[in-house]
């Protein structure tokens, strides 16, 4: 299009487009003279036509077919504003689900209007659910620090939450489904995949926003979500609307069998003055910084009796003073039925561990059955991420053990009767009422102890192999080496470098049957193993970089620069890995590992730019030493990782010890004698 021109695209936003890396497209631009000059930016931060750069590519062969949406993307990004290209973003998906061509859209610039006409001809071409998520996607990604979202896996937990509590809602194999501040109607849209793929008869979905522009993306969201479901042979229905539910809700007159909300926190201005003698207030008016309470209720007044709610909170809901009385009166009219800790990184914002409340509508007139409060603390002991697969099965477990009215609950969850939190505090949070380690089961202290000998064991034995080490006195000249880049020249080995893969093909949990682990730079940073596999097909078809048993493994950025011998099995390497294939007859992997992974070695090699700067391979160092002397160096370099090894072995079980034991003192489940 014309405007196409004006529109800038960063070096990050041309990798994208061309599928590689950020540094491939800094070697095009040094090396080809014909490479578009910028039109803006830094030096540091240049811009460049986004025309002008689609021209390039494709003269140049290297643009792949993930250049059609990357490409439309930097329009969108270029309008007026947020709500501007979010506007645009839903109006395109409406007129790419029901076809309809509508007059000019007043909200819309001519400028947006096109790209709306680029975005459904994509549609045509590549899938229009698929064009239109993309471009879902990359707007909330663009504007994360204004727009809450719900990931997927949350929004699916919290649908598993609310059907494990109530498992047929309706009764008739239907159910309506509210969320009074849907957002970008992530968790209507979770629900509408769980009850279509349980066979409902007919799901409704109601949603509400505030924000026009997620009002709009909801609404043609769910418009994807009824025509797919229709397809498949469930009925589903969206009614989506601009509005205030708090102070207007234009669902006023729905009865809900589920209502899900992740609702803004810690708003001030929510009505606290305009509302104050609105009916919802069954248990008492909110303060004016108890908005999440406003929520709560207003959830609740929304449920047709015997219906389940489900609410994403901040975890000082469960304990701030000011609003005890209502949970209180929540407590004894047994409304709220639990209470869940889940781990930080869930949802923003991430550093907090935020709480789901389970809250449900008597079947009759009078009070629910007291079953007691169920309290479970997923975030226990998690402090490595979240594993989404562990962390539902947790909930779950615990959710319809509780239900069921069963004795045995997961460990880390406990029922408590009403009674035992009606204090002075009613103070709700779990973790401080669930112990960690119930009954002593996560403390056992010989097998700790056991492993604790056997690592300082096997740290002493690799100590006295590496105290024997003595210094070489220098004769002014030191003995010689040369670099990565000399090796391969000489043909001592050769150089691979890993790469990002496309979007979309990144897998997480266990990997099916011939899956491959992805091992990335992210991963190295938190100091463990591939979070992620990829599909064979998506190793094969794109040329990705596969670490064999036996190859030397290098991370290529300084703050988690290492190189190691690759063991375990065949790995997809991400961008910055290297692996180096040596010639076994001129070169001692383990040598060569030993070599490259001194910390001198990646700082001579870096760029020094700052803490995340590219380490260049082929700069690293390597003694020379003739391939008969290698296995001397080879072997004392396997007892430094030996050493390595043990002495993170011995860390890891000395921390866990000092703190169960002192746990264990503490709270009376080890004896200090007599």
């Amino acid at each position: 299009m014309p405007s196409r021109r004006a529109v800038p695209v960063t070096l990050a936003e041309i990798a994208r487009i061309a599928g590689v890396g950020r540094a491939a497209v800094s070697n095009w631009r040094r090396r080809h003279d014909t490479f578009p000059a910028r039109i803006g930016g830094t030096d540091t931060g240049p811009q460049f036509s986004l025309a002008e750069i689609e021209q390039w590519l494709r003269e140049n062969g290297k643009l792949e077919e993930i250049g059609g949406r990357e490409l439309l993307w930097p329009g969108f990004e270029a309008l007026g504003g947020r709500d501007e290209a979010g506007l645009a973003i839903a109006e395109a998906g409406r007129r790419m689900c029901d076809g309809e061509t509508p007059a000019t859209v007043p909200a819309l610039s001519e400028q947006a209007g096109e790209l709306v006409g680029e975005a459904v001809a994509l549609g045509r071409r590549e899938g229009a659910r698929e064009v239109f998520e993309f471009l879902l996607r990359r707007w909330l990604e663009a504007h994360v620090r204004q727009v809450s979202a719900s990931p997927r896996p949350l929004a699916d937990l919290m649908v598993g939450v609310a059907l494990a509590a109530h498992p047929s809602p309706a009764g008739d194999g239907g159910a309506t489904v509210l969320d009074p501040a849907c957002g970008a109607g992530h968790l209507l849209d979770a629900a509408a995949r769980a009850r279509a793929g349980a066979g409902a008869a007919s799901v409704t979905l109601l949603g509400c926003d505030s924000d026009p522009a997620l009002a709009a993306l909801a609404a043609s969201r769910l418009a994807f979500v009824t025509d797919e479901a229709g397809g498949a042979g469930a009925r589903v229905t969206a009614d989506v609307r601009e509005g205030d539910s708090l102070r207007a809700d234009p669902h006023e007159r729905a009865a809900a069998d589920i209502v899900l909300c992740n609702p803004p926190f810690n708003q001030r201005d929510w009505g606290y003055e305009e509302l104050s003698t609105d009916r919802r207030w069954v248990h008492g008016l909110p303060p004016r910084t108890e908005s999440e309470l406003a929520w709560v209720q207003h959830a609740l007044a929304r449920l047709r009796p015997g219906g389940t709610a489900v609410l994403l909170l901040p975890p000082a809901v469960a304990s701030r003073r000011a609003g005890r009385r209502i949970r209180g009166a929540l407590l004894r009219a047994g409304l709220l039925r639990a209470v869940i800790a889940l781990p930080s990184g869930c949802a923003q914002p991430h550093s907090v561990s935020l709480h789901l409340w389970l809250l449900s509508a008597p079947e009759g007139t009078g009070p629910a059955e007291d079953n007691g409060v169920l309290l479970a603390d997923a975030a226990a002991g998690r402090e490595d991420g979240v594993d989404w697969d562990a962390l539902d099965d947790f909930v779950q477990t615990a959710v319809r053990a509780y239900g069921s009215g069963a004795d045995e609950l997961p460990d880390c969850a406990r029922r408590m009767a009403v009674i035992e939190l009606l204090d002075d505090e009613v103070d709700l949070t779990p973790g401080r009422h669930v112990s960690p380690a119930p009954g002593g089961e996560e403390l056992d202290p010989e097998d700790a102890w056991s492993g604790f000998g056997e690592a300082l064991d096997g740290l002493r034995a690799a100590g006295r192999t590496l105290s024997a080490l003595e210094p070489v006195r220098e004769d002014g000249g030191g003995q010689p080496r040369t670099t990565v880049g000399d090796l391969v020249r000489a043909g001592a080995l050769t150089l691979h470098g890993g790469r990002q893969p496309p979007e979309g093909t990144v897998r997480g949990g266990e990997p099916d049957e011939g899956g491959m682990p992805l091992l990335t730079v992210p991963d190295l940073l938190r100091g463990g193993g591939p979070t992620g596999w990829l599909h064979p097909s998506d190793v094969s078809g794109r040329g990705a970089l596969v670490a064999m048993p036996g190859d030397v493994v290098v991370a290529g950025v300084i703050r988690a620069f290492a190189a190691w011998v690759h063991q375990g099995p065949p790995t997809v390497l991400g961008a910055q890995l290297y692996a180096l294939r040596v010639d076994p007859e001129k070169m001692d992997a383990w040598f060569l590992a030993g070599c490259l992974r001194a910390p001198s070695n990646g700082r001579q090699a870096g760029t020094h730019a700052s803490s995340a700067s590219r380490v260049d391979v082929r700069r690293l160092q390597v003694l020379q030493v003739p391939p008969a002397e290698q296995s001397r160096y080879s072997e004392v370099f396997r007892r430094l990782t030996e050493f390595e090894e043990y002495r993170g072995r011995l860390d890891e079980l000395a921390s866990r010890l000092s703190r169960d034991i002192s746990d264990g003192l503490a709270t009376g489940r080890l004896s200090a004698g007599r």
